[in-house]
């Protein structure tokens, strides 16, 4: 017997999905979507399919907001295979030059030494970066190379895990816009015999817990569990959810009071007692605290609304997360 064919509905939050290998972020977010029957859904920060690992989806009023994860610092594990370049930087391109694995451990932990810290990277020609509209994959796939400017990237900690014959493990916590592919890459000329990624796996995004993540596998059991005991799919789906503020968790709040908040719903700026000088903030209401919007302070010290969520009911995981 065929099920019956289930409409979209609005459901608001982040799941924290643990990616599978050789599946791309954008296919791993619409069977996230088919699971909880999401009529909107979005991702932040792609995974390559090589990659594993946490990729928040965000979920209805939620991807107003999931452009606070993309600004966020991100914890990678990372295994590379020594001696061999390819012109993708991982396993999934050809490989382009050989040598022999000749440095000592006092030369690799040099020119780790050397990536710590703020420094320069150029990104590589298989990224999603554009240039004159086309995303920087598209041109490399045609064998055609454009000039990429080099972006200021920080590497708050890069921690030496082990080194076996031909493979080094390392685990890097990087600001935003960091390509570890290109860390590699880089290392591996550094140390005069190349380098490419054979395993990656994205530990944390933002302060998120890593406890939370979950995937796809356990998504569609809960699915069908839901259904033997006939019961929706979002009873046992959508607790799993984060709060749809929680991507601009790292911003502090603002509480207007119900009064008050009815003005700033409506697009206006409003004077908050409890704001602080200048900044982008995180804008609740009421006793309940309930995620409203974002807001910036303006220069007469007034709140006003940049994103606002829009009015439900029954809305699950509204209210604030701090």
């Amino acid at each position: 017997m065929s099920r019956p064919r289930r409409r979209g509905r609005d459901v608001h939050g982040v799941l924290l999905l643990d990616k599978p290998q050789g599946l791309s972020s954008n296919d791993a977010l619409q069977k996230v979507k088919r699971l909880f029957t999401a009529n909107r859904a979005g991702h932040t920060g792609a995974l390559d399919p090589l990659a594993t690992g946490m990729l928040p989806i965000c979920l209805g009023e939620a991807t107003k907001f999931s452009q606070y994860l993309l600004d966020s610092d991100k914890r990678y594990r990372v295994i590379a295979r020594l001696g061999q370049r390819t012109d993708t930087s991982d396993a999934d391109g050809a490989v382009i030059s050989e040598r022999p694995v000749t440095f000592t451990q006092e030369a690799l932990d040099q020119a780790l030494e050397g990536f710590r810290g703020e420094t320069q990277q150029v990104p590589s020609m298989y990224s999603a970066l554009k240039y004159q509209g086309r995303k920087l994959y598209e041109y490399a796939r045609e064998g055609i190379e454009v000039p990429r400017e080099a972006r200021s990237i920080t590497v708050y900690d890069l921690q030496f895990i082990r080194w076996e014959g031909d493979e080094l493990e390392l685990e890097i916590h990087c600001s935003k816009g960091t390509y570890i592919r290109t860390i590699i890459d880089d290392l591996g000329e550094i140390l005069g015999c190349g380098a490419h990624v054979i395993f990656l796996r994205r530990l944390q995004v933002a302060t998120y817990p890593i406890t939370s993540m979950v995937t796809l596998e356990q998504l569609a059991a809960l699915s069908e569990e839901a259904y033997r005991t006939d019961r929706t799919p979002a009873d046992l789906l959508d607790p799993l959810l984060m709060p749809m503020d929680s991507p601009a968790a790292a911003w502090p709040e603002v509480n207007l009071p119900i009064t008050v908040s009815a003005y700033f719903k409506q697009g206006m700026p409003v004077q908050a007692a409890n704001a602080p000088d200048t900044g982008l903030v995180r804008v609740t209401e009421g006793d309940e605290r309930k995620f409203i919007g974002m807001a910036e302070i303006a220069e007469d010290g007034r709140v006003a609304p940049r994103r606002l969520v829009v009015e439900y009911s029954d809305l699950p995981f509204a209210k604030a997360s701090g």
